[in-house]
């Protein structure tokens, strides 16, 4: 989800607006998804260097934040979408974490579409949260080091229970990953599309599909 400010900035509008144009953008690739068949979507919304930016546009994303979970949870439970959200909640604070928490509950029955936010994640802090909780667990005795396998520590990152990403798409002409889920990308393909999120939509999706499909994956392995 790259582009909101330049988006704005383009335009001579507000970087507020280049956001609330970005949740815009979000709506019409959900429901892309949903036409599509795809039962898995992560959105990276706010990773953990966000929090560096000016302080009123961190203010103005928090804020939005808010607003669309309040208005747009009842909308996705009633659509079947399942919401989670990975990352460090704890840092937008003790309102924020209840609205998480509160649409988290309320669509958590859904089975159409399985939707999970990034909010202030980052790929390193995730796998050294992870890290520090096998360390702990053998000092406690509830670990033999020799039983750590890559499935034991992978049930210790945010996607715990979620499928690896196949195809991750990147917006805005960049071709980083810029630390979104490194552990989990290890086999995923890549799809780099010159296009400001907030312009995002069925039509660029279903190009970054169509792509996908033209890959041959072999996960480390040679054919014939």
């Amino acid at each position: 989800m790259d582009g909101n400010r330049r988006w704005a900035e383009a335009r001579g509008l507000p970087i507020p607006l280049g956001h609330k144009a970005g949740a815009e953008a979000v709506r019409r690739t959900i429901e892309a998804c949903i036409q599509e068949g795809i039962g898995w979507l992560t959105l990276f919304a706010f990773s953990s260097e966000n929090w560096l930016r000016p302080i009123e546009e961190v203010r103005a994303l928090t804020g939005l934040l808010r607003l669309y979970l309040r208005a747009e949870v009842a909308t996705l439970a009633k659509e079947g979408i399942r919401l989670r959200v990975i990352g460090d909640r704890a840092r937008f604070g003790r309102e924020t974490m209840h609205e998480i928490e509160r649409a988290e509950a309320q669509t958590a029955q859904g089975t159409r579409l399985n939707l999970t936010v990034a909010l202030s994640y980052g790929g390193r802090g995730e796998i050294v949260a992870a890290a520090r909780a096998v360390a702990e667990a053998v000092r406690d005795g509830r670990l033999d080091p020799a039983s750590l396998d890559e499935a034991s520590f992978g049930g210790r990152l945010f996607t715990a229970g979620m499928p690896d990403p196949d195809l991750i798409i990147r917006t805005s002409g960049e071709q980083r990953l810029s630390n979104f889920l490194l552990w989990q990308a290890a086999y995923a393909e890549f799809v780099f599309q010159d296009v400001l999120w907030p312009d995002y939509g069925a039509d660029f999706l279903g190009q970054a599909i169509r792509e996908f499909g033209r890959r041959e994956r072999r996960y480390g392995a040679r054919t014939g």
